[in-house]
């Protein structure tokens, strides 16, 4: 079932907010490039590769709303089919133009719903997509945040820095440094549960946080009620933000240097 928050961007789409086709392309543009450079083995350029990843987020658009959850997609394996559909049609129009006839965007529709092995899905492309929607939850929040805080976190966390020399680099105590990382790590939880629930059909997909050591309510009993702080948790929690963090560089970095 698509939440709430999938269905309000879904409308921010339609109605052609740029703000939510940035983030769209922010967030996913990588993992679709990289994905169909290695489907095209060497019969698609770069150019071509960026042009077919926005093809692909405008199918997406266009077709996510009759997306039927019965069918078991979930939103990574929407996206790669899409990509996949996309790319095909491409290479089907080239070899038509060889021969000297035109040929018509073949139609997308629901068949592209149902999970398929022979589709390339695989653990490392479900990884991508989960940590593109980590990095897009810390873009949020080094947005909104206080430059400080987050710089307190970057040095912290993401550059892996112990509280000792992010303090002497900022010219704060220690318990200050604690304190603001706190903060952020707050609200990069609060953060992540958004951009989670957006980007995501089935329930798989939302517990895959907790599946990737990223808790996101930590002090929740299980009948809803505040429990007792457990720091073990946020230090794990931090860990793990940091490698899903560096993960997703690398795979950026791969991205540049083919559009270099």
């Amino acid at each position: 079932m698509l939440t709430n928050m999938t269905t309000s961007f879904i409308a921010r789409l339609r109605d052609n907010d740029e703000a939510a086709w940035f983030e769209l392309w922010e967030t996913f543009g990588p993992v679709i490039r990289i994905q169909l450079t290695r489907w095209g083995k060497g019969r698609i350029g770069v150019e071509t590769a960026r042009d077919l990843s926005q093809e692909t987020l405008a199918a997406l658009s266009k077709s996510i709303e009759r997306y039927d959850p019965a069918r078991g997609a979930r939103f990574s394996t929407w996206l790669l089919a899409i990509a996949k559909h996309v790319l095909g049609d491409e290479i089907d129009r080239r070899m038509a133009l060889k021969r000297g006839a035109g040929k018509a965007n073949a139609e997308f529709d629901e068949r592209w719903m149902v999970a398929d092995a022979s589709m390339g899905v695989d653990e490392e492309y479900e990884a991508s997509v989960f940590r593109a929607k980590v990095e897009a939850a810390i873009r949020k929040v080094e947005s909104e945040c206080d430059f400080m805080d987050f710089s307190i976190y970057r040095m912290r966390v993401l550059d892996g820095q112990s509280g000792k020399e992010v303090a002497e680099a900022v010219g704060v105590s220690e318990p200050t440094v604690s304190r603001r990382l706190s903060k952020v790590r707050d609200m990069l939880r609060s953060r992540l549960q958004e951009v989670i629930s957006i980007y995501s059909f089935t329930n798989e997909e939302l517990d895959e946080a907790s599946r990737n050591g990223l808790l996101l309510n930590p002090n929740t009993e299980d009948d809803g009620q505040a429990g007792p702080v457990d720091k073990s948790t946020d230090v794990s929690f931090d860990e793990a933000i940091g490698d899903i963090y560096h993960r997703q560089m690398e795979l950026r970095a791969v991205d540049e240097q083919n559009l270099l």
